[in-house]
């Protein structure tokens, strides 16, 4: 008998009380060819009532694993806390803001389906997006150019935080970052390994800082030393 495919989606989620509902409907909603789906939520210690809505979720849906940090430490963290559950044959990240939507899984699937790529890249750029808050792109653009420039690469979207891996891929790779810079360390430690990267169009429904965008100038300069030091010096 052919074994059936799975997604592990990781959600992290911090503060997300009033897209926390319709992000998890949306996921368990979206048709995946005929792949199994495991989801996985790590709250990273919310404060506005997150927490209480996972509660409420967890008891009636036993088949979503929700794990509720004790201390806030970041995005990063939360996504390495979510591989250590993931036993599905891929591995996504989708973020409970839904500016990424889960209507773009099978998109993301397609390449490593096909057998053209280990790690998939769903580009901002590429598909059709919400314009960008201007400093917000500049600073999205130059590390590009940076990414390319030091690993000899052509991505249009290394910050993307749409990406899916074979799970075999990412579970080998050792992670450190705690906050925002894990998509920088992703992308170095990926582009290191020499496996085949593979970019799609996506849509994107980015939000501004009044509307809970939470990623600030300062996690650009963090991005672009973790960068330079897992390049040059790690």
């Amino acid at each position: 008998m052919k074994k059936i495919k799975v997604l592990s989606i990781i959600m992290p989620v911090y503060n997300e009380k009033s897209r926390i509902e319709k992000a998890i409907k949306e996921v368990k909603r979206v048709k995946l060819f005929s792949m199994k789906k495991q989801i996985i939520i790590i709250d990273d210690c919310s404060t506005d009532g997150t927490r209480d809505i996972l509660r409420k979720i967890q008891k009636r849906d036993k088949s979503i694993i929700v794990v509720f940090k004790e201390k806030n430490q970041g995005k990063g963290s939360a996504v390495r806390e979510g591989i250590k559950y993931a036993t599905g044959d891929f591995i996504i990240i989708q973020d409970a803001d839904l500016e990424y939507t889960p209507e773009d899984y099978s998109i993301m699937l397609m390449p490593v389906l096909k057998g053209y790529a280990d790690v998939v890249y769903g580009s901002r750029f590429l598909g059709p997006h919400r314009s960008f808050l201007f400093w917000n792109y500049m600073a999205n653009k130059f590390l590009n150019f940076f990414t390319n420039f030091i690993y000899n690469t052509t991505l249009t979207d290394m910050e993307t935080c749409f990406k899916l891996f074979k799970s075999e891929i990412i579970k080998n790779i050792k992670l450190r970052s705690n906050g925002f810079e894990i998509e920088p360390e992703i992308t170095s430690k990926v582009l290191k390994k020499n496996v085949r990267i593979y970019e799609v169009p996506i849509q994107y429904f980015g939000r501004g800082y009044e509307e809970g965008k939470k990623i600030k100038a300062i996690d650009g300069i963090k991005a672009f030393w973790t960068l330079l030091w897992y390049r040059f010096f790690d």
